[in-house]
């Protein structure tokens, strides 16, 4: 007959297999939830899939390659007007720009919104860069309000001399208005005013 001597490895093998499995799985739902956040800086630090690096300072050299900025605006699921001041700029590489847009709430409630934004063509997101933009912040605005943003930009001086971009003469930056998932900005904390 067969007997059993001294205490089971198999329990402490199952918990250890447990264990790491949980471990596993909190890792993953972590690095699923990190990755957004993680993917967004990344493309803004370096210009990956248009996106436009934040910029610190302006360039000290400014070319005489003439580039010409258009700004296409879009609003989804809320009940704004977003509307560049002009639908275009033309402006030397390394010269800042500015450019104006305004936002209507037509609703009778305060909303906020969070603007996406990206670069066409994708080879020019590396070398366009904002100082100032709206786009950097949820924003929230009253009822009934019109409000105007101001968008400090310029294009990297290496545009060109990039083989990638160097006979591109038109670019266009996008935005993007979305409900924000969670309102973070009051209105007044990015530069604009009311009209």
């Amino acid at each position: 007959m067969w007997r059993m001597s001294g205490s089971s490895p198999r329990p402490r093998r199952n918990a250890r297999i447990v264990v790491a499995c949980l471990s596993v799985f909190v890792v993953m739902t972590g690095a699923a939830f990190a990755a957004v956040p993680l993917y967004r800086a990344f493309c803004q630090a370096t210009g990956f899939a248009g996106a436009i690096p934040r910029a610190k300072h302006a360039p000290t050299t400014i070319l005489n390659q003439r580039v010409t900025v258009s700004f296409d605006t879009n609003v989804r699921t809320l009940p704004w007007d977003f509307q560049a001041a002009e639908p275009r700029q033309t402006l030397r590489v390394g010269e800042t720009g500015l450019a104006f847009f305004t936002v209507t709430n037509r609703s009778d409630q305060a909303l906020t919104g969070r603007a996406s934004y990206n670069v066409s063509p994708d080879q020019a997101g590396a070398y366009m860069r904002k100082l100032q933009c709206f786009c950097f912040n949820d924003q929230t605005i009253p009822a009934h309000t019109t409000v105007k943003f101001p968008v400090l930009y310029f294009i990297d001086p290496g545009f060109a001399s990039d083989p990638d971009t160097k006979g591109f003469t038109d670019i266009v930056l996008s935005y993007t208005f979305f409900p924000a998932p969670k309102p973070t900005q009051p209105l007044g904390g990015s530069g604009q005013a009311r009209l």
